[in-house]
């Protein structure tokens, strides 16, 4: 058998993508919390001017959230190539290595329980049609279902989207109030607050407890805040 990595994709097409678009939502809004806050709070321990942070904050929310729909777009590409590289090995497999793909393929039906006449009968069938044969490989040998190739584009966009919308979660307190003080609690709340929520949010995208998910969301976003703001005040003066 192929030393091949498996992605396991349950359920009809329709419900993998609504759960991969609440991933990427989940994602981004997630960064889009953790990294500005951390900033806009790194600033506040530096500097006395709310304009600056928000003008700082701008700028990263803009390039963090190039960065991160880049990275959906491009991870998305990448699990439609690993798919095609695979789909085409087997399929130069069952030209050039026909008798070890049959065994295989019989390896895979024994472990389902089908023996003898039965088994002979289904490996003959469904070696009969290479296309077939490849679609079944790539499901029970590889564990790869073939991805939308339309995800990359929406994946980019709504990774970044969400990037920017969360980025302005930690912002807005310091664009309604010129004390720096206020601004950064006031931030902290709403930020951490907000983080707890789409920590719940993702761990029930991906199955883990929705307690533990939220509070491993709102410490991670409070230690990066806190480490950056003391950075930047001893650095700052």
């Amino acid at each position: 058998m192929k030393n091949t990595p498996h992605h396991h994709h349950k359920g009809e097409e329709k419900h993998f993508t609504s759960a991969e678009v609440v991933r990427d939502v989940v994602i981004g809004m997630a960064d889009g919390l953790t990294v500005p806050f951390a900033l806009a709070a790194g600033i506040s321990g530096a500097v006395d001017s709310t304009q600056l942070i928000v003008t700082a904050g701008l700028a990263e929310i803009a390039a963090g959230a190039i960065a991160m729909g880049l990275g959906g777009y491009l991870a998305a590409r990448t699990d439609v190539e690993h798919y095609e590289n695979e789909r085409n090995r087997e399929f130069w497999e069952i030209e050039h290595k026909n008798d070890w793909e049959i065994a295989e393929t019989r390896e895979i039906f024994e472990e389902y329980g089908l023996k003898g006449e039965n088994l002979d009968n289904v490996v003959t069938a469904i070696s009969q049609d290479k296309q077939k044969w490849v679609d079944f490989m790539m499901r029970f040998e590889l564990q790869l279902e073939k991805p939308d190739a339309k995800r990359a584009p929406i994946s980019a966009l709504t990774i970044g989207g969400s990037y920017v919308l969360g980025g302005f979660v930690p912002l807005v307190s310091y664009m309604m109030t010129d004390d720096i003080n206020r601004a950064l609690i006031s931030s902290a709340v709403l930020t951490l607050i907000t983080l707890g929520i789409f920590g719940a949010a993702k761990a029930k995208v991906t199955g883990l407890p929705i307690a533990k998910g939220a509070f491993q969301t709102v410490l991670v976003g409070g230690i990066a805040a806190a480490v950056a703001y003391f950075v930047a005040k001893s650095f700052g003066g």
